[in-house]
């Protein structure tokens, strides 16, 4: 029995082959298999090379000169057309960049030309200012010159100059210096100065002369000798303190403690005109400065000197 089962299975087995073993794999076409090789060619020569020999082996097209002499041509006229196009690219690429260097030179040009304006504006707007304002700049004495008489100073004095006709005398002179007003003139003519003074003065130690007999010299000393004048009188046209520069001569004539003042003084003008802290400014940010690095646990962000 166990022979005619198994003789029984093996004509089964003849007669259904594919319940038992699997079908035979199908051939690969060897046209889409170079198909594909030239397909994987990376660049213009490789793929080129790949379909000519494709075509070579394939068939006899290159056995007719004809057909040849015509690939040669469709093949330089696809390069000339490829380099047209790169040409063409290259040419629209460097047009892109001219123009895109032509438009920065053309923004800086325009920025060059706001900023020399607004440079230009802001100059002529200066002496407007200043003269807005009614401040000059001080002569070479710190003072002013004015159509009248001239004046220049120390931090101590204050010294007038009146031009008079050649010769005049001291008794055709009226002078009279008082503690906030000054009197200078000529007798029998109208006063040339009758006003109060810009800051009070010591009385006592200040005199006129007559200079060559050409003009009255008034010597006012100040009895605030820690400020300069902006004016001898009031009314009269005032100068730009922060420009006054004292001589270093003088200060060397000043005891420590007051030229100490003075110096100080004239740095934080200096400071000022530049927009720049004081020197009692500069010591407050120090000192701020000191207490945050000893309490770095607290908040400064709000923190202000002033």
């Amino acid at each position: 029995m166990a022979v005619i089962s198994e003789v029984e299975e093996e004509v089964l087995e003849q007669q259904n082959p594919s319940s038992s073993s699997p079908p035979p794999a199908p051939q690969a076409d060897p046209d889409e298999e170079a198909l594909a090789s030239v397909l994987a060619k990376k660049g213009p020569m490789p793929f080129l090379e790949a379909a000519i020999d494709l075509v070579r082996r394939q068939s006899d097209f290159f056995t007719d000169e004809a057909a040849v002499t015509k690939v040669v041509r469709a093949v330089t006229a696809a390069k000339e057309k490829v380099d047209a196009e790169e040409r063409l690219k290259k040419r629209a690429a460097d047009d892109a960049a001219k123009a895109e260097k032509r438009l920065k030179e053309a923004v800086q040009e325009a920025a060059e030309k706001t900023e020399a304006k607004d440079q230009k504006t802001e100059a002529a707007a200066a002496p407007k200012d200043e003269e807005k304002e009614g401040l000059r700049k001080p002569n070479s004495g710190n003072g002013m010159d004015l159509d009248n008489y001239s004046w220049t100073q120390t931090l101590q004095e204050v010294t007038v100059n009146i031009p008079v006709p050649q010769g005049t005398k001291s008794r055709f002179v009226t002078c009279e210096i008082k503690k906030t007003h000054l009197k200078v003139g000529l007798r029998g003519q109208p006063l040339i100065i009758d006003a109060d003074l810009y800051q009070p003065v010591k009385a006592e130690d200040c005199f006129w002369s007559i200079e060559d007999g050409k003009f009255i010299s008034v010597l006012l000393t100040k009895q605030n000798q820690m400020e300069w004048w902006k004016c001898v009188v009031k009314g009269d046209p005032e100068i730009d303190t922060q420009k006054v520069e004292p001589e270093n001569s003088k200060l060397s004539d000043l005891d420590p403690e007051t030229r100490q003042t003075v110096e100080k003084m004239m740095f934080d003008q200096r400071q000022k005109s530049m927009g720049l802290p004081t020197s009692d400014e500069m010591q407050k940010q120090e000192i701020l400065k000191k207490f945050m690095v000893q309490h770095p646990e607290m908040d400064f962000s709000r923190a202000k000197i002033g």
